[in-house]
């Protein structure tokens, strides 16, 4: 609790600070600080941590296809959402799917279930950070060059390459990569340099929080449409895990408490990364593939919202650990969160205009048959 306080303070002390630190420029310059440095060092790090077995690389693909599921079951209830502009739905794309175990879930694993279900969840964030990493940067400059530029398939790909490898956080992925093939890990460098690396990745996570809590800027409208929408994520979840649970029944509780609370992760920083990457590109240009305020919005409300949802798990596990009353909370959750948007939909495929139509019949039958109206009353 007081690690998540902590964290929570960090993000009061951005807000605190935001007429002191208000320009552009200072803003710019620490997000560099945080894709260039912080980030790049924490990646490398927790690469080169990893001690990747064969018999374990199911937990790497269970989270990988997680965020697979979330990302089809968001693109395909977005449609019942049309008063987005397609700069926030590509926004939510990135974000909603990601994961950032990290920050939001791991202190409290660490806490309540032990070292060995930590061990699970750090190698299971692997398969996450693939996503997020890599498919989710993919995505983000393929949409960059669909509604920014026109050039042919072979140029594009040329151009998404050169990009790819020159992101620092993309070239530290590949020595990190290349060094674990030659089996070097990171107790293996020289202790100069580990330790140098290790210090610079410590700053990462005051510094995104710090960030955060500077540059975001949550209207009432926003910040509605965030709740909702982190609702539906946290329902899904709950719903998938009871779902696992159900069907393996022969888990341990500390297992299918990890289960639980592992999704109820807030959403991850790095595709904010790769849509920065996409922000700077589009310079002087009107057209922008994402909504970058909106994303902040999003990442401040998203770490509060998955620290109560974790908290509360794990202070009535005795009852999550039931998977129907699990699935029951998530389907409440999903429901709710999926009301409006519902009838928005409904209305979109039709049902808003047969009922319009069928209301509009009654009344022109009341309309045409006066007299009827009159016998009736007069009997009345």
């Amino acid at each position: 609790m007081e690690k998540t306080l902590g964290l929570l303070a960090m993000i009061g002390l951005g807000l605190l600070l935001q007429r002191k630190i208000s320009s552009a420029d200072h803003l710019k310059g620490i997000k560099v600080l945080i894709l260039c440095v912080a980030l790049p060092a924490t990646i490398f790090v927790a690469l080169l941590k990893v001690d990747l077995k064969s018999e374990l690389l199911l937990l790497p693909l269970a989270a990988l296809l997680l965020n697979g599921i979330v990302f089809a079951s968001y693109r395909l209830c977005s449609k019942g959402l049309p008063a987005l502009d397609h700069s926030k739905r590509r926004t939510l794309l990135m974000l909603v799917p990601s994961l950032a175990p990290g920050l939001s879930c791991f202190p409290f694993i660490s806490e309540y279930l032990g070292e060995d279900s930590l061990a699970f969840a750090a190698l299971a964030d692997v398969g996450n950070k693939v996503f997020v990493l890599l498919i989710l940067y993919l995505l983000a400059m393929r949409w960059y060059y669909q509604y920014n530029e026109k050039t042919t398939s072979k140029k594009r790909i040329k151009q998404l390459i050169v990009t790819l490898v020159s992101e620092p956080i993309n070239l530290v992925i590949l020595v990190a990569l290349s060094l674990l093939l030659f089996g070097i890990d990171l107790y293996a460098l020289p202790e100069t340099i580990s330790e140098i690396i290790v210090r610079l990745s410590g700053i990462m996570a005051p510094l995104i929080l710090l960030f955060i809590g500077l540059a975001v800027k949550i209207n009432r409208k926003d910040f509605r449409l965030i709740i909702n929408l982190l609702a539906w994520r946290a329902g899904l979840m709950l719903m998938l895990s009871a779902s696992v649970m159900y069907f393996a029944p022969q888990l341990s509780s500390a297992t299918a408490l990890l289960i639980i609370v592992f999704p109820q992760s807030a959403c991850s920083f790095w595709p904010y990364a790769h849509m920065s990457a996409v922000s700077n590109l589009e310079r002087g240009k009107k057209v922008r593939t994402f909504d970058m305020n909106f994303a902040l919005s999003l990442l401040a409300c998203s770490l509060p919202f998955s620290t109560l949802i974790i908290l509360s798990a794990f202070s009535f596990q005795s009852v999550l650990l039931n998977p129907l009353y699990t699935l029951v909370i998530g389907a409440f959750l999903f429901a709710a969160a999926m009301a409006r948007p519902g009838i928005t939909l409904l209305k979109m495929v039709g049902f808003g205009k047969f009922w319009t139509r069928k209301k509009g019949e009654v009344e022109s039958a009341k309309v045409k048959d006066p007299v009827a109206e009159n016998a009736l009353a007069e009997a009345q």
